[in-house]
């Protein structure tokens, strides 16, 4: 059954997230490691223990429940710690790890949180994914100011390619890409040799500060930021997996693979929109194949630790920012119209999308949970003044 469900578009597209999830965030990994002072020997190991955990829970849950269960570290997560590890030591940077996973298990186990994803009407879910999008949409055409062969290269590929072979558009836009920078001599890999990673062993130490103040809002900008969205993802697709195995799972991954460095393992959204599309495969009950392969794929990457960082470098980040927006134009298309479809939610849809698509912050929280709030704000006045 798994054979015969194997398609080449859902495995590009599984390769295409895992590369669009390095490519694009891996910088801020480093960063967070590099502020409680650690060295490449630490680095590497963390992304080991995050490559594994996510091709585990990549390939287990999308070959169980049959769907494109997609999981990735939290950028987010990641950003926030690299701003708020400083000062503290690696074993209380891993005491903080355990602390938040811990908690994302309780939520798990407890059922919380698919009951909180079900009081959030579809409406809002989608404007907010979307507002997360447009900023990848946008991408393409700040990189086309600064790469402008590249890029557009890239663009007319998917538009012939959308018209004439839309099930590998994104694998012909990557072909394209790897093509023009070749070509035009961008393309310098002396810089890049295998090294293999080993995984670091960090025993933890547990400061009742930093779990506060830093793990409370790692694990608050986790389930705002990337669970929510990764749910949103899923069921925009029209996929009813339960969210509460998801949670669970990620969560214990996390707990077991922390003093390794895994600091978060989530469900995945942008990224995941990848494999959910129909660009994946034109069935969507085929479509858990790209998960598999984004988990065989973190695998390989995970293992190849300070290679991938190297390897990324040598493409032009416009060549990743625009397979990144190309990639996921139909589903902003699609999300779009859900927030938008049902009169009643659309005005409270639209200030969620446009205070999620601001990337407005406060007190360490992304803009994606605020869309959100204010959207279901907007809702409840709604009613009240219906009632009145």
């Amino acid at each position: 059954m798994l054979l015969k469900d194997v398609s080449l578009s859902a495995v590009v597209a599984g390769f295409v997230a895992v590369l669009v999830g390095f490519a694009s965030s891996v910088a801020i990994v480093f960063q967070a490691a590099a502020a409680t002072g650690a060295g490449s020997d630490i680095m590497a190991s963390w992304l080991l223990a995050l490559g594994i955990g996510m091709a585990i829970t990549c390939i287990g849950l999308s070959w169980y429940y049959k769907a494109p269960v997609i999981t990735a570290w939290s950028t987010p997560g990641a950003a926030l710690l690299a701003g708020s590890l400083q000062g503290l030591s690696l074993a209380e940077a891993t005491g903080v790890f355990l602390f938040t996973a811990l908690l994302g298990l309780i939520i798990g186990l407890s059922g919380m949180f698919e009951r909180l994803t079900k009081l959030i009407p579809l409406p809002l879910a989608s404007a907010m994914l979307a507002g997360i999008l447009l900023q990848f949409g946008f991408a393409i055409f700040s990189a086309m100011q600064s790469e402008l062969l590249l890029v557009s290269v890239m663009c007319v590929t998917y538009l012939v390619a959308k018209a004439f072979s839309p099930r590998y558009a994104i694998l012909l836009v990557l072909l394209s890409g790897i093509g023009t920078v070749v070509v035009a001599g961008q393309l310098d890999l002396s810089g890049v040799s295998l090294t293999l990673a080993t995984p670091v062993w960090v025993t933890p130490e547990f400061s009742i500060a930093a779990m506060l103040g830093v793990g409370l809002p790692l694990l608050i900008v986790t389930m705002a930021s990337q669970n929510i969205p990764g749910v949103a993802v899923l069921r925009a697709s029209g996929y009813s997996t339960p969210v509460s195995p998801l949670i669970t799972s990620t969560s214990l991954s996390t707990l077991l693979l922390a003093p390794f460095g895994a600091f978060s393992i989530n469900l995945a959204a942008i990224t995941a929109a990848i494999c959910s599309g129909n660009e994946a495969h034109p069935e969507a009950a085929k479509r858990y194949i790209a998960g598999i392969a984004a988990g065989i794929f973190y695998l390989l990457f995970g293992l190849a630790g300070a290679t991938v960082v190297a390897l990324f470098a040598a493409f032009p980040t416009a060549m990743v920012a625009a397979l990144a927006g190309l990639a996921l134009i139909s589903t902003i298309a699609a999300n779009l119209y859900s927030c938008t479809q049902d009169s009643d939610y659309r005005e409270a849809a639209v200030i969620t999308l446009l205070v999620t698509a601001s990337g407005a912050s406060f007190f360490g929280i992304a803009s994606a949970f605020w869309g959100l709030l204010a959207g279901i704000i907007t809702v409840m006045m709604t009613r009240l003044s219906k009632k009145g």
